[in-house]
């Protein structure tokens, strides 16, 4: 994916300085403060009020929605899937999605990817400054993504200092989805076809005329 255009040089030296005068975090090291905080950023996109919305546009609207592919990105990131998360988290900043620009300068800063880091955290510093034009209008959803019990094991696991899971079900949906690259890319899950059959295993009210799909 294409990057946008970078962010001002000014931005990112000041964020480098920021770092090393920063107050100690919570945790051992800066990687591992920042694998928490990934987590519990994509715990929180994965239960926002409009994630199901968001996952239903990003197929079914006439264009991609950002705010669908910040979505898909937190899923494949709950499933183990960080080249996949990063793909889409990259499509979803380049179009102006302050959220996933921050999960990506928390990824590099965990990998300890500090130039890219910076770059992404001024880069979702930037958005916020010039906010971003209003979305589409919302479909009609009447259910979360992920029941509530999902959504606080979750939220649990991250608070324990664990990596963001789902349920087997919801992991076996994922691992179904086809692939999209070439050679000279890695290949990474697509959404096409997930919210025509899988939104309502997201929600585990799964309706299928007696027969299940993923049997």
């Amino acid at each position: 994916m294409p990057r946008p255009e970078r962010a001002h040089a000014e931005r990112i030296a000041a964020l480098r300085q920021a770092r090393l005068t920063a107050a100690p975090t919570h945790l051992p090291s800066e990687f591992e403060q920042a694998a928490f905080e990934l987590g519990l950023v994509v715990a929180l996109v994965l239960g926002a009020p409009d994630a199901s919305r968001g996952l239903d546009l990003l197929v079914n609207a006439r264009r991609i929605q950002p705010e669908g592919a910040e979505v898909f990105a937190a899923l494949l990131y709950a499933t183990g899937r960080e080249e996949g998360a990063e793909f889409w988290w990259r499509f979803a900043a380049g179009s102006g999605c302050g959220t996933a620009a921050y999960c990506l300068h928390l990824h590099h800063l965990k990998l300890g990817e500090n130039d890219d880091a910076d770059y992404w955290r001024a880069w979702s510093d930037q958005l916020a400054a010039t906010g971003r034009p209003s979305g589409p209008m919302p479909l009609r959803m009447t259910r979360p993504l992920l029941p509530d019990d999902v959504r606080r094991d979750i939220l649990s696991r991250v608070h324990h200092g664990l990596a963001p899971q789902l349920p087997p079900r919801l992991v076996a949906v994922i691992d179904r989805l086809p692939l999209q690259g070439d050679e000279d890319e890695e290949e990474v899950p697509s959404p096409w076809g997930l919210t025509s059959w899988a939104t309502s295993a997201c929600s585990w009210d799964v309706r299928w005329d007696g027969e299940d799909p993923l049997e």
